[in-house]
């Protein structure tokens, strides 16, 4: 990820690392979170979004992002079987500089499994300084 928003362009795409629905994981989320769920029917739509929201948590370490300031338009396709390998992305779909110290930034997220499927997808706006 570029240094600064001003660095950054619209179009850009940022690979935001991968994961495996991990079986033990799986089985754990479900009897705490999710009762009624069986692991046969994949990640449960909630453990899909934590997986999304760990790699993204993961990838933004060092950016110049400040605050997330929402997650709108989630949209979940598939749920993975455990052992699935998701893949994320960003997709910078539009900024807005705010003052001269810092911008607004619009990205697509999405979550794909092994064969390029999407999984899961949402839109963020982000604050990261200039």
């Amino acid at each position: 990820m570029p240094g600064s928003f001003d660095d950054i362009e619209i179009g850009q795409v940022v690979a935001l690392g991968a994961a495996a629905v991990d079986a033990r994981a799986l089985d754990a989320f479900i009897t705490a979170f999710t009762p009624g769920w069986t692991a046969d029917r994949g990640a449960p739509d909630a453990m899909v979004f934590a997986i999304w929201a760990r790699l993204d948590g993961q990838a933004a370490v060092g950016w110049p992002q400040t605050k997330r300031l929402g997650v709108d338009a989630l949209r979940w396709v598939r749920n993975p079987p455990p052992g699935e390998l998701l893949r994320a992305r960003m997709t910078i779909m539009g900024k807005d500089p705010v003052g001269e110290g810092k911008g607004i930034i619009i990205a697509q997220h999405d979550l794909l499994d092994e064969a390029g499927r999407l999984v899961f997808s949402c839109l963020t706006r982000s604050i990261f300084s200039r």
